[in-house]
């Protein structure tokens, strides 16, 4: 070997020592970085005496595609369930306090202590004061769960804005990547952030993608709707200024093809979006069907009746009155618009004892003629709220019960709902910490073997010095010597 393949060996040799170092001191850096990929300087051989360093990323396609998926189900789970906590304390209270069926429940005792002595008319003006908590409890609920909607909306608005930007960032990313990789250049750094714009981009909706030529990505929803392909496909929503029982909300478009909340029950949901369409029109609008059917209920169970007559509203009374609303029929935003009829309410001018002797709608409804003792009425009220009467099944509460049964029954849905929810986003939590887990000890930086290797290449750098150092006291030698 001549001594100058042995120079240019050696100086390949310390340039590579160098390049590597410099990977290994990176990796370090970036030890606590979850978005950054290990690299590894691999040194081939390209010519006798010569050598170069490849950088290779340490990614796992298979991990890192099932980490998005649980990205993507704990956003959904987590968005889902902190809704229902909130929507739980402001339409039922802390501890149900002002729930309807505490409400009714207060109503039934005030009825109670009515009934055991009908002539003292300040029990029957207690009686007025509980139904008008039952309908303060039923209109304030109503109010609270369009609220609600209305600010989901809101927030599936903003979700939409927070896509558009990252997907207009992912667009950048992805043509450094196709930039790099066509010029041959490292594009490490490139596609970790393209990978870090998937996982947020995950948080949002369920994502799959594949790459084609060149590194280019595209990125397609779980249902099949393009998210990006080349440049970002357009993702649309029109919020709304206020909801209404009843109202539907507007639907969220991916390249014009409406997102879908999910399939199944109300206690899961893939990815923010899903999470807030499914507490807007899942939860919060079933759990106003249900304060309508109890508004309903009530209505029923108050009305006043007589022989050859239609039945009337009585305690209880809405925009439909005298009629009373169909049987086993949902009326929308009945909740929000009962109220105390006005016969009944002496700070109205009204006359609480109508209530023991019947007769708000005229002489033909008046049940006591006189008796002040007389509490059959009373009491055939209080029975009403505990029998069994038709309700909508479309508002998840399919067993038959009374007025009083269905309000405790949709206190029970609602926390049963809650707390599957609640397992579902421990479940999906700790899957996601898992994958997560798994896909850095797989492809992330384990800082005692960067430091191992960093101590390796000191060695190979100093021997690689040493030759360049014996060549050139021999190069030394000989020029002297030609001297």
């Amino acid at each position: 070997m001549s001594l100058s393949s042995a120079l240019s060996i050696a100086q390949s040799a310390l340039l590579a020592t160098s390049k590597q170092t410099s990977v290994v001191s990176r990796n370090v850096a970036d030890a606590s970085n979850p978005d950054y990929t290990r690299r590894i300087a691999v040194v081939t051989s390209t010519a006798p005496g010569a050598r170069a360093v490849e950088i290779q990323r340490t990614a796992n396609d298979l991990l890192f595609r099932q980490n998005l998926s649980a990205l993507s189900a704990w956003s959904g789970q987590s968005a889902l369930y902190d809704g229902m906590d909130q929507l739980d304390l402001s339409v039922n209270g802390v501890d149900n306090a002002s729930s309807p069926s505490t409400a009714i429940a207060n109503l039934q005792k005030a009825l109670q202590l009515y009934a055991t002595t009908p002539s003292n008319q300040n029990l029957g003006t207690s009686v007025v004061d509980a139904a008008k908590q039952v309908v303060n409890s039923l209109n304030s609920g109503t109010k609270a769960i369009q609220d609600f909607r209305t600010q989901a909306d809101s927030q599936i608005a903003t979700a939409v804005n927070d896509l558009n930007s990252l997907l207009s960032q992912f667009q950048d990313a992805n043509r450094a990547v196709i930039s790099g990789t066509r010029s041959g250049t490292d594009v490490s750094d490139a596609l970790d952030q393209r990978d870090a714009l998937l996982k947020k981009i995950s948080e949002y909706v369920p994502i799959s993608t594949f790459t084609r030529g060149d590194n280019d990505m595209v990125i397609t929803t779980r249902d099949g709707s393009t998210l990006f392909e080349t440049v970002p496909r357009s993702v649309t929503f029109t919020p709304s200024s206020g909801y209404s029982a009843g109202t539907p909300g507007n639907t969220v478009y991916i390249d014009n093809v409406p997102v879908s909340a999910g399939t199944g029950d109300n206690t899961t949901a893939d990815g923010k979006l899903a999470g807030l369409l499914k507490l807007r029109d899942g939860v919060a609008s079933t759990m106003q069907s249900q304060l309508d059917e109890i508004a309903r209920g009530l209505i029923t169970a108050f009305a006043e009746t007589a022989p050859s007559q239609p039945n009337a509203t009585g305690l209880f009374t809405w925009s439909g009155a005298p009629a009373i609303p169909a049987a086993g029929t949902l009326v929308d935003g009945l909740a929000g618009s009962i109220s105390v009829n006005a016969a009944f309410d002496p700070s109205a001018g009204g006359n609480p004892a109508l209530l023991r002797d019947g007769g708000a709608n005229g002489a033909a409804y008046v049940v006591n003629t006189g008796g002040a003792s007389y509490a059959d009425l009373l009491i055939s009220y209080g029975n009403k709220l505990d029998q069994p009467m038709a309700f909508d099944t479309s508002t998840g509460i399919a067993v038959s019960s009374g007025v009083s049964d269905y309000a405790a029954n949709a206190i029970g849905w609602f926390e049963g709902v809650r707390q599957q929810a609640s397992t579902n986003a421990d479940s999906k939590q700790a899957l996601a910490a898992r994958t997560a887990e798994a896909l850095s000890n797989d492809t992330g930086v384990n800082v005692d073997q960067e430091m191992s290797l960093l101590l390796d290449l000191e060695h190979t750098y100093q021997a690689s010095a040493h030759m360049m150092k014996t060549v050139g006291d021999m190069l030394d030698s000989l020029l002297a010597a030609v001297g």
